[in-house]
């Protein structure tokens, strides 16, 4: 991860058999999988999880993704992979860190970026709505920037 980010949320996943590949390494599309678990882990720990995020008024598509993809894993590996919002006002910005516990290899880094759109107009907002900023104020209040 380039950059630690305000809030983080991290999980644990064992890369299964329906992710590896012919040669044996965790397909590469899998890993967005990962993030986007770690991603609503972080929404979850903001308490702005999916029902929440519907409730708001707006749709949050993801308008960026980017991976760096840095050693393969391979089957059976645990991994932990770490979302860190690092952006929140004008969009949501969220770096991610894959790595492997057992030797602390980094084996991926990413970043995805989110925008908020009105659900009844579909307009784009260029400032985050107040649903979400009154969470992540909350979060960074109570000091609650560690991993969950």
């Amino acid at each position: 991860m380039r950059k630690e980010g305000a809030i983080s949320a991290s999980i644990d996943v064992t890369v299964a058999f329906h992710d590896i590949d012919i040669i044996g390494v965790m397909w590469h599309g899998h890993y967005l999988k990962y993030l986007e678990t770690a991603r609503w882990a972080l929404m979850d720990r903001l308490d702005f999880g999916y029902d929440t995020m519907a409730a708001s008024g707006y749709a949050w598509p993801i308008v960026e993704m980017h991976v760096k993809y840095l050693h393969a894993a391979r089957m059976g590996e645990r991994l932990n992979v770490r979302a860190s919002l690092i952006e929140w006002e004008n969009r949501i910005t969220v770096n991610y860190l894959v790595t492997r516990p057992a030797d602390r290899e980094r084996l991926a880094r990413g970043k995805s970026v989110q925008v908020a759109v009105d659900a009844k107009t579909h307009a784009l907002q260029f400032v985050t709505p107040e649903p979400l900023l009154a969470r992540v104020k909350q979060a960074l209040m109570r000091n609650d920037l560690g991993t969950a």
